[in-house]
């Protein structure tokens, strides 16, 4: 028997928008890449912010501060440890590290590309404004889907 609403029915639902996000990460590699360089240039090497994702309505990119992040993993018991790890052992000109933030859960977006995020800033041939206004366009598409 299938009961709608029932706990298997309730994290169906959300993996959903993982599913979506990864799709989306997928096809926007070297844009997403292009974006976290042009936002990490913006805000200079001292900033500890976090390019985030937040998905709840239209999703769209923020910034997460770290402290928070940290305060996340007091009250979750120390569960995201591994996540505060590897942000802070991040590597911009290498990699991009993205944090997701849907309902109640988050996920860590981690990938190297080749080229690398300034060279994919620079073949992107766009401002970051621009860049965040196609992205977000696409992301809405592809969670909605």
């Amino acid at each position: 028997m299938y009961l709608f609403g029932s706990p298997d029915s309730e994290q169906k639902k959300q993996n959903n928008w993982r599913r979506k996000l990864d799709k989306f990460v997928a096809a926007n590699k070297q844009e997403l890449a292009a974006l976290a360089w042009g936002l990490f240039q913006e805000r200079g090497e001292e900033s500890d912010d976090i390019l985030g994702i937040d998905i709840a309505g239209t999703p769209r990119f923020v910034y997460c501060k770290k402290e928070a992040v940290e305060e996340l993993n007091r009250q979750v018991k120390s569960h995201i440890q591994e996540i505060l790890g590897v942000l802070n052992a991040h590597k911009p000109e290498k990699e991009v590290a993205i944090l997701a933030i849907g309902e109640g859960e988050i996920k860590l977006i981690l990938f190297e590309i080749d080229p690398a995020p300034p060279d994919c800033f620079e073949l992107a041939a766009a401002d970051v404004d621009t860049l965040i206004d196609r992205l977000e366009k696409q992301m809405a598409e592809y969670i909605k889907a």
